[in-house]
């Protein structure tokens, strides 16, 4: 058996749990280079597809994902990707990933039927995407503006644009969720134990609660504030020590290691309580039984506390990069973790691409999750015209429902159902013609 057919044998096996009618026969699609890879999911039955869809992540396995079973069965041809980079953080070269997204644009666009290609960006395929199509509309003066870390070559001028983008709990960035997620008390680099008590977020002194902490907005402040400044020193020593890369003062000619000790789980607002978590204006919420109603919007999930122990981990709190995927994919300047973020420093910025495309747009938050805001800051920063916003009633981060969120038994449990008509609805109205 080839390898090619044992991959789709695998990738059939793996959808065998949902039922006959959800399964759309996916095909194994092997791209170059070796290591970006594609299933292409087509409708059972019905006319052939006008509209391409395209499902990819800067990491994550995708082939699979629930959007390429559920929008196939509505009538679209998906192509759900998995980029070179694929479950390797520390690999990712930001900008690179941009070519593996052109070569599934032009996939799709040599589909015999295929009129409209519409990118589907979920999660951290969110920055993905809107860099990608950012760079399409606008050429890469975009990526190699001024100010920026790390900047664009010339292989990705001419890429074709998509003609539509729908994000989908939506991250702002790597970047910018590693500055917010920064344990700034850290006084010496990649030494965890050596922690300055005063900014110290599981100190009780400063506020921590393991059942729900309370902080000063002078505490937050400075916080917030010493993030930043811890962000722009880790930035500095890496470029410093990238400058050396190819020299007698390099160890390698290439790249090199780059430990940051507590580095995740030290969000302040984590620690607070999640039902501070809501839109800022009535926004559209999509209910379990298919209505619609406009009104502000809180998360329903659970309060999920931190762990102290873990942020002092190496596994859970630590990150281990190179300094090319930490420039590149991981870094962003600022004064402020919150309100002093400079998006476009950084090419890996779902706002800062936004601000630049045309394209229709729909975003959306789910409401069993914390990104309500981050995701309706979204919708008002981006410069489409023909933008729509909304929250699914209940649902997780991938779209399923939360059921540690109910009240009562399957209380959200139409959630996935819901999402997929409003998207089927919303592409249809725009490129199905």
């Amino acid at each position: 058996m080839s390898f090619g057919r044992l991959l789709l044998v695998v990738l059939l096996t793996a959808a065998s749990v949902v039922p006959v009618r959800a399964q759309s026969r996916p095909i194994y699609i092997q791209f170059d280079p070796y290591t970006v890879k594609g299933a292409l999911y087509r409708p059972d039955s019905g006319e052939e597809p006008a509209v391409g869809v395209l499902v990819i992540h800067r990491v994550n396995n995708y082939l699979g994902h629930l959007a390429a079973r559920e929008l196939a069965r509505r009538g679209f041809l998906v192509l759900a990707m998995n980029s070179r980079f694929d479950n390797n953080e520390a690999a990712v070269v930001w900008e690179q990933i941009a070519l593996d997204v052109k070569t599934g644009v032009e996939f799709l666009k040599r589909q015999g039927g295929v009129r409209k290609v519409v990118l589907f960006g979920h999660s951290g395929g969110a920055a993905t995407l809107s860099f990608y199509q950012a760079v399409a509309e606008k050429g890469t003066s975009y990526c190699n503006a001024p100010g920026k870390l790390t900047v664009c070559g010339r292989d990705l001028d001419g890429l074709p644009r998509a003609d539509g983008l729908i994000l989908v709990d939506a991250s702002l960035g790597n970047p910018v969720g590693l500055l917010r997620g920064l344990n700034p008390a850290v006084v010496t680099e990649g030494d965890p134990k050596s922690v300055n008590p005063a900014l110290d977020p599981f100190n009780p002194a400063n506020g921590f609660n393991p059942a729900g902490s309370t902080y000063t907005a002078e505490f937050k402040r400075k916080y917030y504030e010493a993030q930043a400044a811890r962000m722009n020193r880790l930035i500095a020593a890496a470029a410093a020590q990238a400058g050396q890369l190819g020299t007698d003062r390099g160890p390698f000619p290439d790249d090199n290691v780059f430990l940051i000790v507590r580095a995740q789980g030290a969000r302040l607002a984590d620690a607070e309580t999640i039902a501070d978590t809501a839109t800022v204006k009535p926004r559209k919420l999509l209910r379990n039984n298919g209505s619609t109603v406009t009104q502000i919007v809180r998360s329903v999930r659970p309060d999920v506390r931190p762990n102290p122990a873990q942020n002092a981990a190496f596994d859970g709190g630590a990150r281990l990069l190179t300094l090319k995927s930490f420039l590149t994919a991981n870094a962003i300047r600022s004064t402020n973790a919150m309100t002093g973020v400079d998006w476009c420093s950084s090419n890996n910025s779902t706002p800062c691409a936004l601000a630049q495309i045309g394209v229709p747009l729909l975003v959306s938050a789910m409401g069993g999750n914390t990104g309500l805001r981050d995701n309706e800051s979204l919708y008002e920063t981006a410069a489409s015209r023909d933008k729509d916003f909304f929250v699914l009633e209940g649902a997780t981060h991938n779209i399923d429902p939360c059921v540690e969120c109910e009240t009562r038994k399957g209380e959200y449990g139409n959630s996935a159902r819901n999402f997929f008509n409003y998207v089927r609805d919303w592409m249809n109205a725009r490129f199905a013609r």
